[in-house]
């Protein structure tokens, strides 16, 4: 087997376009950049005969379009090399980055039929509908979601397991074929191998699943418990404000990283104070869902304590097998009183320690976007006319006032699964907080930083990828605002 080439048989046609494109885009932006300092600005809008208006171009406006089409062309040269990976079947033919997107197909299936079906029912979903409507928003729940089908999909688009080793592909280059392949083996290593000799691209896919199944769970967790928190706390004001609110405080006091650090580290850990949070924690989504529903059906007798019930007897097994692992001898009694028998599901520890963690670092100041949001809403004329026929204060709480503070806090949901994904980045990177071997980002590109200057591929596809999803993330948070403010 031959090393593959980045681009194949498609670069022959494709990578003299977009040299070309790159060329006009640099000449483009410092010819804007030039005129601009000399003062000079866009064409005037005429009016016509017609009393339309039409712009009257000028060198500032043609240095932007050349510009712009250089983009267009660039795009379209990526796309190029996408569906040439699809077309052409051997990798040989279409080069690495062919090879990857051919390996991507179940992504690109994924976000195909995505992005059709909400874009025909924009108009019925509210305000993700209305996201299709911001060319920045889709961008980011393009990149986002390509992510999260990455790591749905992580199985079956990785070539080769997140552990397995070749000991021949040491620090191999990207494209560099496998000494002896086996039956049903994949023959190349697409980006390389690290010092392990594990491949590169398939460590990068496995770890989108491992960042991915912390962060928006975490995050939504830490939004309950701000929540549940928050309102109450802004709502009634007094002693009860003045305490939560001191105890958030306290907690941000702390920088956010040495926190976080302080709190996966092996003394707090053999101390038990994550798996103490944790009981505490875990608690608040159990409390919020079914004083929700005891709020929205408090009318209605039957239902509520029929949806309560369901709620507390659900979720109280839940909580006693997340919080509980009887088989783990170094766990306080406490937490293995439980029986095996009834323990739904364990929780690996390291695994709890990282999303306790999370949440107890996110929480607080959750709490106060939610409590500012309060203070300002339940001022209102609907909050008084809730208040005048009568209604509970969890009902006017839930129902009335969290509704409407939705916006805020979707676009900082999201800006939080990108703080979030980067603190997980950053423990990975210390090794703390999660297994040696696993395929995380933050431990891969602390693996791959120690060779850097002589093998710089171990650890750039990582750090590009956690880059582009919190780049995703970004854009759609701001997407969001963007049409929540349009409301």
């Amino acid at each position: 087997m031959d090393t593959l080439t980045w681009a194949g048989g498609i670069g022959a046609f494709v990578n003299p376009a977009l040299s070309l494109a790159v060329l006009v885009f640099v000449l483009g932006f410092v010819a804007n950049l030039a005129m601009t300092i000399a003062g000079m600005r866009p064409g005037p809008l005429v009016v016509n005969a017609d009393h339309s208006l039409s712009p009257q171009r000028g060198p500032v406006d043609y240095a932007l379009l050349s510009m712009k089409y250089a983009v267009l062309v660039l795009a379209l040269g990526c796309a190029a090399y996408v569906v040439g990976g699809l077309v052409l079947a051997d990798p040989q033919r279409s080069g690495i980055i062919g090879a990857m997107s051919a390996r991507l197909m179940p992504v690109w299936t994924a976000l195909v039929v995505m992005f059709v079906l909400s874009i025909a029912f924009k108009r019925r979903l509210g305000l993700y509908g209305k996201l299709f409507d911001s060319p920045v928003g889709m961008i980011g729940l393009g990149l986002a979601m390509f992510w999260v089908f990455a790591a749905v999909f992580a199985d079956i688009i990785a070539p080769h397991g997140p552990i397995d080793v070749i000991s021949q592909m040491r620090n191999a280059k990207p494209g560099s074929a496998l000494p002896a392949p086996g039956d049903g083996q994949y023959a190349w290593y697409l980006l390389g191998g690290d010092n392990l000799g594990r491949c590169v691209f398939s460590r990068m896919v496995h770890g989108a699943f491992e960042v991915l199944k912390i962060a928006p769970l975490a995050t939504l967790f830490a939004f309950m418990v701000g929540i549940t928190l928050g309102l109450p706390a802004g709502y009634y004001g007094g002693k009860l404000d003045t305490g939560l609110t001191f105890l958030a405080n306290l907690v941000l006091a702390f920088p956010v990283i040495l926190l976080f650090y302080l709190l996966v580290t092996p003394e707090i850990v053999a101390a038990g104070i994550p798996n103490y949070l944790s009981m505490v924690m875990f608690l608040f989504p159990i409390l919020f869902v079914a004083i929700l529903f005891n709020a929205r059906y408090r009318t209605q007798a039957l239902r509520r304590n029929l949806i309560v019930g369901i709620i507390i007897i659900v979720g109280g097994m839940a909580y006693v097998s997340l919080i509980s692992n009887a088989s783990d001898t170094r766990l306080p009694q406490l937490f293995r009183l439980w029986p095996e028998a009834l323990d739904l599901f364990d929780v690996p520890g390291n695994l709890l320690i990282v999303f306790v963690s999370v949440v107890f670092v996110n929480a607080p100041t959750v709490f106060r976007i939610v409590r500012g949001l309060v203070l300002d809403i339940k001022t209102r004329d609907y909050v008084a006319a809730a208040q005048t026929r009568g209604e509970g204060p969890w009902y006017i709480m839930l129902w009335e006032i969290l509704p409407n503070a939705r916006g805020p806090l979707i676009v900082d949901f999201c800006l939080r699964i990108g703080y979030t994904t980067i603190l997980l980045g950053t423990l990975g990177f210390f090794g703390l907080g999660v297994s040696p071997e696993s395929p995380d980002w933050g431990s891969t590109i602390n693996e791959g930083r120690r060779l850097l200057t002589v093998h710089p591929h171990p650890a750039l596809p990582p750090a590009l990828a956690l880059m582009s999803l919190v780049l995703g993330l970004n854009l759609l948070a701001d997407g969001l605002r963007e049409e929540s403010l349009k409301d």
